[in-house]
């Protein structure tokens, strides 16, 4: 039977789905022949998605008709054991500065064992798909728009491109677009003779000083189990199934987080997030 077409998958919402694991090898004949016949089909089927893609076993379903929802279920969570597949739940910052928690699904063509993942997960080195990088980058862009706060510091696109790698420097500092106009454009004399040679030098003496080095970054990631969603540490979730749903007694999983627990977590890595943002402004 001929698979189903990746292309025509529907994407989950903004933030949400599939997202590749780092240190992949690359695909070939066979990657999945370790597999049963089923969860071998839906791991190759997903190994072709783009990122983003809905993961959830009610659309898979969907898209791969000879199988149903209680089959991608079942196929998830071997696939999760087999080490291709873990979800989690992060804590990400949208681009008007809100803050929301998502579920994602990081998938591996290499089967990973619990270590790995743990590893990745924790250090936040698992991928996210950066947008792409504007044409003229906002310290171009602060140069640009100098002339319009005051026309004698019209700078040509020649002069922008070779001023570009300091602004960034002022960027990178914790600077925005507006400190580095005001310090291009504050306190002039009556005459401009050269534009690009003056922007030069007040870029380069009031170069604000370097911020003082952050605490250590916390990935705000939960696993959570990837049949139930049940969030719990590493250890408690081997395979990335909860003992639970391994049809093992609840009360032999040490480590599975409380309701109370869950809440405090939450709550810990909000705080945390909170408290990054104010030393970034602070800066």
């Amino acid at each position: 039977m001929a698979m189903p077409n990746p292309t025509a998958h529907p994407l989950a919402k903004p933030g949400y789905g599939k997202r590749s694991a780092p240190d992949q090898a690359p695909r070939r004949r066979g990657d999945f022949a370790h597999l049963k016949p089923r969860e071998a089909s839906i791991a190759a089927y997903v190994d072709r998605l783009p990122e983003g893609a809905a993961m959830d076993a009610k659309t898979l379903a969907m898209h791969m008709p000879e199988y149903g929802q209680a089959a991608c279920r079942t196929a998830l969570r071997r696939l999760s054991v087999e080490g291709h597949l873990r979800r989690v739940k992060e804590h990400i910052k949208s681009e008007d500065g809100s803050a929301r928690w998502v579920t994602r699904t990081y998938f591996s063509r290499t089967p990973r064992d619990d270590a790995w993942w743990e590893q990745v997960l924790s250090s936040g080195a698992a991928p996210v798909p950066q947008p792409a990088r504007p044409t003229r980058s906002t310290a171009y862009a602060a140069l640009a728009s100098a002339a319009r706060t005051d026309p004698r510091m019209t700078l040509s696109a020649a002069d922008c491109a070779a001023l570009e790698p300091l602004a960034m420097q002022w960027l990178e500092r914790g600077a925005d677009e507006r400190a580095i106009v005001h310090a291009l454009t504050t306190g002039l004399p009556p005459e401009v003779h050269h534009a690009a040679a003056l922007a030069r030098r007040r870029l380069t003496d009031k170069l604000p000083p370097e911020p003082a080095p952050l605490p250590a970054r916390t990935a705000l990631r939960i696993l959570e189990c990837t049949v139930c969603a049940v969030p719990g540490r590493p250890e408690a979730l081997p395979g990335g199934v909860c003992r639970e749903c391994r049809g093992e007694a609840r009360s032999a999983q040490p480590g599975g987080f409380s309701a109370a627990e869950i809440h405090a977590r939450v709550a810990e890595l909000r705080a945390a997030a909170r408290a990054r943002t104010r030393e970034r402004s602070h800066a």
